[in-house]
């Protein structure tokens, strides 16, 4: 599986999503240096009928495996985690072991996350791979583990099932391993 080598993103790439079936869009700048991809997003959106503003900043090895995140809230709430030699520590409550065998998140209201496994995994059609992921709702901002399997279907075509075999959905990428559509919820402009 192909994609643009992260050099390419020294030049900074702004992309936006629209939430389908409701209100909501994102904007992401992605950018590289010589040692790190940095994600910066503003994301609106209701859930359950409640409208919210969240901001998220994700640093990454330039192989995509997650350092550090923080998201937060127009209301002031939040959370910040960073991972150093495989455990995750918050930044009020110190070290949680419950997350150490996470490499990857999942942000909920956001298909960026997706691009983390993608990206980060070795692929070639037919491969599947299990991740287990650190997933944080934008209503509680409590992480949690969800397990996940992402399979490549084609090129540039991943199909995401949540373990649980709740939800599935084929995910069509471009060239950075950024999600072009989210069959029912995301929409790139």
């Amino acid at each position: 599986m192909s994609f643009r080598p992260v050099q390419c993103l020294e030049a900074r790439r702004s992309v936006r999503w629209q939430g389908l079936g409701g209100e909501g869009l994102e904007h992401l700048t992605i950018s590289a240096t010589a040692e790190t991809v940095h994600a910066e997003a503003v994301v609106i959106g209701a859930r359950g009928g409640t409208p919210y503003g969240v901001t998220y900043k994700i640093a990454c090895d330039l192989d995509f495996s997650v350092r550090s995140f923080a998201v937060s809230t127009t209301d002031g709430r939040g959370l910040e985690m960073t991972r150093r030699d495989g455990a995750w520590y918050d930044s009020r409550r110190g070290h949680l072991p419950d997350f150490d065998g996470c490499i990857d998140i999942d942000l909920a209201g956001t298909p960026f996350t997706n691009t983390l496994p993608i990206r980060r995994a070795a692929w070639q059609t037919g491969t599947e791979h299990g991740f287990t992921m650190l997933y944080v709702s934008f209503g509680t901002f409590e992480p949690s583990v969800d397990a996940q399997t992402y399979a490549c279907l084609g090129p540039r075509l991943f199909r995401y099932k949540a373990a649980d075999r709740s939800f599935t959905a084929d995910l069509p990428v471009d060239e950075d391993g950024l999600v072009m559509d989210y069959p029912t919820l995301f929409q790139r402009l």
